[in-house]
């Protein structure tokens, strides 16, 4: 295979490289020790004020335990240092200095001058540091994250803001909690590329542009290769530090042959792309990895359309936290075994909840076949602040994951969190519509739910968040027996209008993206309704699913939750992922026994020697 290095590790931690759709060869992994200093009161203002006194463990935050640190307390900034070996350049050679996510705002030196900053908990940046780096053996990098615990203006998610996690809210994030990387580029290199793929002209769509110092004699080699086979093996010529190109395949014109290639959960199939940089010459200034695949999304009517055919969603609420670790996966082998235990219990998809998960989460999902809500972590304050910080920081976050192809929605707003008041206030309104049609804008290949669970404003899909814990309730609530146009008028699950405004919606679809939240009675465990032993949970599971696979009118379900998240104790799973009853009998629940539905998976083949 062309795409040799995708699942290169790094040897300190276990994870692949942090940026699976544009890897390349030359890099280095910087997690692990570094020097940590607590600034509660965010008193230092620079890093010579500093007071070391203690040790981290990357990219663990300092709330987690495997960070060392184990601090739950509020405090509004921690500093970072790290001391490492690097070599200078060689003549033509930049270095770029890579962060995966640090949450809040992230201020960054290097060898004592001032590299940048940038806001936003959950998408990456990165720094050319090529000039700041000293002749001598040792480099010094310093990370100064700011956080405040009180700040509701600033895109948080889950994280409380109370000292001690309440209700449905868990320990705070603070600082790095993504890898830290270097890697070495060409003087000119590739700074960003996407692929968008076309079923109606059977295409592909790859862009590229390029960074440095940009030059008018340079080409991009674009080889992709399916199941072994050569699709394509062109040469681009690069224009103004861009490349755009629809690249057509060969139509093998039968269906049998065209969906070989088509990418689906229960047949993800992968297109290999290796990226080749040149000059005029023919000389290769570097190689880079990548993937993309074939897939649609549509809505037709109130049905949810893959690859031009209806597809019942069935999905689980996740939100992709671990009980010592914290947003960050232990290691890379945590992140691929989520998405096995969500296919092994009979999901074809995952709703991930008030996180942006990290990119080997998505690489996972793309290589192993799961479909993909991504949902904007909320704010929870209304004002100029929240609407700037959120829209900046959702349009990162798209093209960060433009080109994944597990994901088939992007969700910027849940239960009108940072928008209370949308039934009675047209800016808010107006603040959902505008963020629903800058996601049209920005993908067009995707849909898009403007505000998931209730007083929708602007929506492809309809999503009802319903915790009624009685199966007989919700078959009556939703049968088939109620017209849609009634139903939308007058249900209030949660006390919520489910529609506001002038929207036509009669004819979209509907998912139950919320339901069920049932959890294991015991010491400080919340959920939304309880039950006493696991063959309760296992009955329970089974009679709300059996009438939810059949309600009509959704045209798919998201099931609260994959897994226990510290108190709130309703998933499926424990928090250390262990089944609370036969994982085969989830996967029936969750499936049925109809004859119509496939058969479950075979076990994932293991991609990682």
């Amino acid at each position: 295979m062309t795409y040799t290095f995708k699942h290169m590790m790094s040897p300190v931690t276990g994870h692949g490289y942090p940026r699976p759709q544009l890897v390349r060869e030359q890099w280095e992994s910087l997690n692990g020790a570094w020097r940590f200093a607590l600034d509660p009161d965010a008193a230092w203002i620079g890093p010579e004020q500093v007071k070391w006194n203690g040790d981290i463990v990357v990219p663990f935050a300092p709330e987690t335990s495997h960070s060392g640190v184990a601090d739950n307390g509020l405090y509004r900034c921690c500093w970072y240092r790290k001391d490492l070996p690097m070599a200078p350049p060689r003549s033509g050679e930049r270095v770029l200095l890579h962060f995966g996510a640090v949450d809040n705002r992230a201020t960054v030196w290097m060898n004592g001058r001032y590299l940048g900053a940038h806001d936003g908990g959950y998408t990456p940046f990165f720094f050319d540091v090529t000039d700041f780096i000293n002749t001598e053996a040792m480099q010094q990098i310093i990370v100064r994250a700011y956080d405040d615990p009180a700040d509701l203006t600033v895109p948080r998610g889950k994280q409380d803001w109370l000292p001690e996690p309440h209700s449905i809210w868990y320990p705070r994030t603070t600082g790095i909690w993504q890898t830290v990387w270097t890697e070495r580029v060409p003087s000119t290199y590739v700074g960003s590329m996407r692929f968008t793929p076309s079923l109606l002209r059977w295409e592909i769509g790859f862009e590229a542009w390029l960074l440095g110092d940009l030059r008018d004699d340079l080409f991009l080699d674009v080889r992709l290769e399916a199941g072994g086979r050569v699709l394509v093996d062109d040469r681009y010529a690069v224009i103004a530090g861009e490349v755009h190109r629809r690249i057509a395949l060969s139509d093998p014109g039968i269906d049998d042959s065209r969906n070989e290639l088509l990418w689906s959960p229960t047949s993800p199939r992968i297109i290999d792309a290796a990226i080749t940089l040149r000059a005029a010459t023919g000389e290769a200034l570097e190689n880079m990895g990548s993937y993309t695949a074939l897939r649609s999304v549509a809505m037709q009517g109130d049905r949810f359309l893959l690859n031009g055919r209806p597809l019942k969603l069935e999905m689980v609420l996740d939100q992709g936290l671990w009980p010592d670790t914290g947003m960050t996966a232990p290691d890379d082998a945590a992140l691929r075994k989520d998405v096995e235990l969500a296919k092994a219990m009979g999901f074809n998809g995952v709703r991930k909840h008030q996180k942006i998960e990290d990119p080997r989460y998505l690489y996972w999902a793309d290589v192993l076949g799961l479909l993909v809500w991504e949902e904007m972590p909320s704010a929870y304050r209304y004002n100029k602040d929240s609407i700037a910080r959120l829209t900046a920081q959702w349009h990162e976050v798209i093209d960060r994951d433009y080109s994944h192809p597990c994901i088939v929605v992007w969700v910027p707003f849940n239960e009108s969190w940072g928008v209370p008041n949308l039934p009675n206030s047209a800016a808010e309104r107006h603040y959902v519509q505008a963020l629903y049609h800058l996601t049209k804008t920005l993908d067009q290949t995707r849909l898009v739910v403007g505000n998931d669970g209730w007083e929708s404003v602007a929506t492809d899909i309809i999503g009802v968040h319903d915790y009624d814990e009685d199966p007989a309730r919700i078959g009556h609530r939703y049968g088939a027996d109620r017209l849609k146009p009634r139903l939308l008028k007058r249900e209030r699950p949660g006390g919520r209008e489910l529609i506001v405004g002038e929207q036509k919606v009669a004819d979209h679809p509907m998912v139950l993206s919320e339901f069920g939240g049932i959890a294991l009675a015991g010491d400080n465990v919340w959920g939304y309704s309880t039950c006493k032993t696991p063959a309760e949970l296992q009955a329970r599971y089974e009679g709300l699913m059996e009438v939810v696979r059949d309600l009509g009118i959704f045209c798919g379900f998201c099931y609260t939750q994959f897994a226990d998240t510290y108190q709130e104790a309703n998933g499926l799973l424990r928090h250390d992922r262990q089944p609370k009853f036969p994982i085969e009998h989830i996967a029936r629940a969750t499936r049925g026994r109809r004859a119509d539905r496939p058969a479950l998976p075979d076990p994932v083949p293991a991609l990682i020697p």
